[in-house]
């Protein structure tokens, strides 16, 4: 069996796959009189890649058919698409990017001045296609720190070609959460905290994997 497929099976085995697990805790579809948390829109930002690599899956830890894998401690990172009812959202393409271990994001205003330091075997951008529970999955790596920035990962949804919502995830207990100016935007509000996610070390894992959950709930629900 295919070492990613595995991986994953392993992944959604630790998390619980009948079940979300979050900032809300563990819901199904309906489940709630009152609404959701809502995930709090959060900048774009300057480096969503000028140009798509050849490879957009939702693997960024190897390129297209390439052997070696990207640098950074492995991360399984999933979730599911929900409306505020906690009603999974089919066919939504979620998106993530991040820069490398290196600090570097697949975008030329970037990579270009910092090639010697780009990792080329990170493909930095990934998308995922969700079904009918709402779920996405990735595995790249557990994000660093940006010059002037926490370590993050960007995310962004869209339904039948319109963008429902971009948004940013962080490390739960990382030290420079509260000096980020970005995060500190929603500090303010009680939704900031479901844009923390934990980054758990997975027994099984002989390699040091980790898993994180990062449950998206939308402000609107779009039609279907």
């Amino acid at each position: 069996m295919d070492t990613s497929v595995r991986s994953r099976r392993r992944f959604l085995a630790h998390l619980g796959c009948g079940a979300t697990v979050g900032a809300f805790g563990i819901f199904a579809p309906g489940a709630f009189a009152e609404d959701l948390v809502r995930t709090p829109n959060q900048t774009e930002g300057p480096f969503y890649p000028n140009k798509l690599p050849l490879d957009t899956d939702n693997d960024l830890l190897v390129i297209n058919e390439g052997i070696s894998p990207a640098v950074g401690e492995v991360t399984h990172l999933g979730g599911r698409v929900v409306d505020a009812k906690g009603n999974p959202l089919r066919n939504a393409l979620v998106e993530i990017w991040q820069c490398d271990a290196n600090g570097v994001y697949l975008h030329t205003r970037d990579s270009d001045v910092k090639q010697d330091r780009q990792d080329k075997n990170f493909q930095g951008f990934g998308r995922f296609l969700t079904g009918s529970s709402g779920e996405y999955y990735f595995r790249t790596i557990k994000p660093v720190p940006y010059p002037g920035r926490t370590p993050h990962i960007h995310f962004k949804v869209k339904h039948r070609g319109k963008e429902l919502l971009t948004t940013q995830c962080y490390i739960k207990g990382h030290a420079g959460n509260e000096r980020d100016f970005i995060f500190r935007q929603t500090m303010a509000e009680k939704s900031h905290e479901a844009l923390l996610v934990d980054f758990v070390p997975i027994s099984e894992s002989k390699i040091g994997e980790l898993a994180a959950r990062f449950d998206i709930v939308l402000s609107v629900t779009p039609e279907v």
